[in-house]
């Protein structure tokens, strides 16, 4: 299932004994465009304050209703080192979070999640000890987060021009993945809305907010129709990546 990012923003975070705020942003890694964190404002439960909670939490996600079960209590959640949501988020706070939670550290393995693919598949274990601080390079190598809110309204160009800025995203709820980048392409093509994937921003240019998409503007604009709010299907997804003569990422994983 892809999540729309926009409908998780304001999405309801329900502990396992009440809810805990709402979802009013999210911070994935721009190395592997992954969702790292989603930035929760406790509201009049914790007056003025906003807490990081990890993927790994996550139960479930209901889209329809809007809302994200997480397998924590609102005594942890309360209890979660304090962090300043407006200033990046450091490796050293990272580390903070993950010896609070007792998970295995995703930047201290191979795969997306550090030892496995998804977070389902983190080999958790109910009172396990607080990981050690990583050794080596990864533990002092700083976070490279981005917040999806401020990257919404990024210009996004070809090859040969700009086509559009940053939307929304799409994000595949079991790995966490920002698998699709929502292009509004109004300024050049009106009326039109495209799909692109992360992994074909050949050129990213934080400082100026600018990615260049390895593609055409004739290859953008021939490409399978998307309707901002559709739920986006495997069939769908096949049809796109046919068409840009692209490996299914789900062939790939398996």
């Amino acid at each position: 299932m892809l999540s729309v990012g926009g409908e998780l923003r304001g999405a309801t975070v329900a502990a396992a004994d009440g809810d805990v705020g709402e979802v009013v942003d999210v911070f994935f890694d721009d190395r592997t465009w992954t969702v790292r964190w989603l930035v929760v404002d406790t509201g009049t439960w914790l007056p003025g304050r906003r807490v990081l909670i990890s993927p790994i939490s996550v139960r479930a996600v209901d889209a329809e209703h809007r809302r994200v079960a997480v397998e924590l209590t609102r005594a942890q959640v309360e209890g979660s080192p304090g962090v300043d949501a407006d200033q990046p988020v450091s490796r050293q706070k990272e580390i903070e979070f993950y010896r609070y939670y007792s998970y295995p550290y995703y930047w201290a393995g191979p795969l997306r999640w550090g030892p496995a693919p998804a977070p389902a598949d983190l080999p958790l274990a109910a009172g396990a000890p607080p990981p050690q601080e990583p050794p080596g390079p990864a533990a002092a190598d700083d976070a490279r987060l981005r917040s999806a809110e401020e990257v919404e309204d990024y210009v996004i160009a070809a090859r040969d021009g700009d086509i559009g800025h940053v939307d929304d995203f799409l994000v595949d709820e079991s790995a966490w993945a920002i698998r699709w980048v929502v292009v509004d392409t109004t300024d050049w093509w009106p009326g039109g809305t495209v799909l692109v994937a992360p992994e074909w921003i050949g050129d990213v240019r934080w400082e100026d907010s600018r990615l260049v998409v390895d593609l055409s503007r004739e290859a953008i604009r021939g490409a399978p129709p998307y309707r901002p709010g559709q739920r986006v299907t495997r069939e769908y997804e096949a049809r796109l990546l046919e068409h840009y003569r692209r490996p299914r990422y789900w062939e790939e994983a398996a």
